[in-house]
C-alpha cells in the first residue's frame, strides 16, 4: 500500500508540473494580429434600394394617313435611318407618299387665296381711313382674310401628316420594316423613339425610412455593366401615401446621364444619401464583436490587446461611426481579433 501511495504522490506532483509549464508556456504564447491607425475621416449613411432605369422622354410615331412608304436618309450620315440613330428635333424620318391625298389639299391655291385675301383686307384698311367703304365692308375683308389663313393653316397641318418627324432629339430604338414604296396603312407603327440623357427611377420604400427620406436628396446610381462610374440622381417626387399590404411608400428618383453610360430598362442599385458626417472616428463593421457587454473591438497598447466597448452614431451597410469607446491615432485590431481576450499578448504583423 505504502508504495502504491508514493507512486500516486509522484504522478500528481509530476502532472502538477506539466500543467504548470504549459501554463508558463501559455503565457509566452503571442497571438498575431493586424492593426490600424485611427484617422478621423468622413461617412455617409445611406438606404440601399433598386429598380429599373426608365427614360424621361419616350414617344411611339405612328402613320396618321395611309401612304407609299419612303425611309429618309439620315444627314448625319447620308445613309437611311437605322436603329439606334440619332435624331434631332423637327427632323423627318419616314415619308408617305399619296398623290390623291395631296392634291385634295389644294395647298397651292388655298396659298394664293391667303395672300389676295390679305392684300383686299390691307386695301380696305386703307380705304376706310379715307371713308371710301363701310365698316360692314372692312370687316367682312377681315373675316375673308382669317378664314384663308386658318383654311391655308388647316392644310399645312394635313401635310405635315405626310412625314413621320422627330417631337425631340433622340435615339431611334424601334424602327419596324417596311419595304420602301409599299403602302404603309393608318396607325402603323413607325418608329420609337427615346431621349435618355435624362433617366428616372422609381422605387418601393419601406414605411420605417418615411421620415428619413426627403425630396432633394443624393441618390448614388450604380449599375453592374459601368462598375469604374457612380451616377448622381436626385429624390425628385415622393408619395404621401403608403401602401396598406406591402408597407412602402413610392420615390422617383430623377438621373442625369449625359454620357448615356445607363440604358432604359436597365436594373440598378441606388443609395439615397439621409446623413452625412465628416472628421469622425469611423470602422468597418465586420471587426466588431456582439458580445454580452456590448458592441466590442480591440486596440493594442504596450504589446497587450485592450478590450473596448464601443457606441454606435451613422452607420451604412458597410462602416459605422464610433461616438465613444475609441480615440483617434489608437492602434485598432483589423485582424486576428476572433481569439482575443483583455490583455492577451500579441504580435503585429507588418
Amino acid at each position: 500500500m505504502k508504495q502504491i501511495t508514493i507512486i500516486l504522490l509522484l504522478m500528481t506532483a509530476l502532472l502538477a508540473s506539466c500543467d504548470d509549464e504549459s501554463k508558463d508556456l501559455n503565457k509566452d504564447i503571442s497571438i498575431p494580429v493586424s492593426v490600424t491607425e485611427i484617422v478621423p475621416g468622413p461617412l455617409e449613411e445611406y438606404i440601399s434600394t433598386t429598380g429599373t432605369v426608365n427614360p424621361v422622354s419616350e414617344v411611339i410615331l405612328k402613320s396618321e394617313i395611309s401612304g407609299k412608304y419612303m425611309l429618309l436618309k439620315n444627314p448625319l450620315t447620308l445613309k437611311p435611318y437605322v436603329l439606334g440613330d440619332y435624331v434631332k428635333a423637327g427632323a423627318a424620318i419616314i415619308q408617305l407618299e399619296d398623290d390623291e391625298y395631296e392634291n385634295n389639299i389644294k395647298i397651292n391655291s388655298l396659298n394664293l387665296h391667303l395672300e389676295i385675301s390679305k392684300q383686299i383686307f390691307d386695301k380696305q384698311k386703307s380705304l376706310y381711313k379715307k371713308g371710301g367703304v363701310t365698316l360692314s365692308e372692312l370687316k367682312n375683308s377681315e373675316i375673308d382674310y382669317i378664314n384663308s389663313k386658318y383654311s391655308y393653316e388647316d392644310a399645312l397641318i394635313k401635310l405635315r401628316k405626310m412625314e413621320i418627324v422627330a417631337p425631340f432629339s433622340g435615339i431611334i430604338v424601334e424602327l419596324p420594316y417596311f419595304t420602301s414604296g409599299t403602302k404603309a396603312d393608318v396607325g402603323s407603327t413607325m418608329v420609337k423613339l427615346m431621349d435618355y440623357s435624362s433617366l428616372f427611377m422609381e422605387l418601393n420604400l419601406a414605411v420605417k425610412n418615411i421620415d428619413l427620406v426627403a425630396v432633394g436628396q443624393k441618390v448614388r446610381i450604380m449599375n453592374y455593366s459601368i462598375v469604374d462610374d457612380t451616377l448622381t440622381g436626385k429624390i425628385s417626387q415622393l408619395s404621401p401615401s403608403i401602401d396598406p399590404q406591402s408597407r412602402s411608400f413610392r420615390a422617383i428618383v430623377s438621373i442625369d446621364n449625359d454620357e448615356l453610360l445607363l440604358r432604359p430598362g436597365m436594373f440598378a442599385k441606388g443609395e439615397i444619401i439621409v446623413a452625412s458626417k465628416d472628421s469622425i472616428i469611423v470602422i468597418p463593421k465586420n471587426i466588431i464583436l456582439s458580445k454580452q457587454r456590448g458592441n466590442t473591438v480591440y486596440v493594442i497598447d504596450k504589446g497587450l490587446a485592450q478590450e473596448r466597448i464601443i457606441t454606435f452614431g451613422l452607420e451604412n451597410p458597410e462602416y459605422v461611426e464610433v461616438i465613444s469607446g475609441l480615440e483617434p491615432k489608437e492602434k485598432l485590431v483589423t485582424k486576428g481579433f476572433e481569439t482575443l481576450r483583455n490583455r492577451s499578448k500579441v504580435k503585429v504583423l507588418k
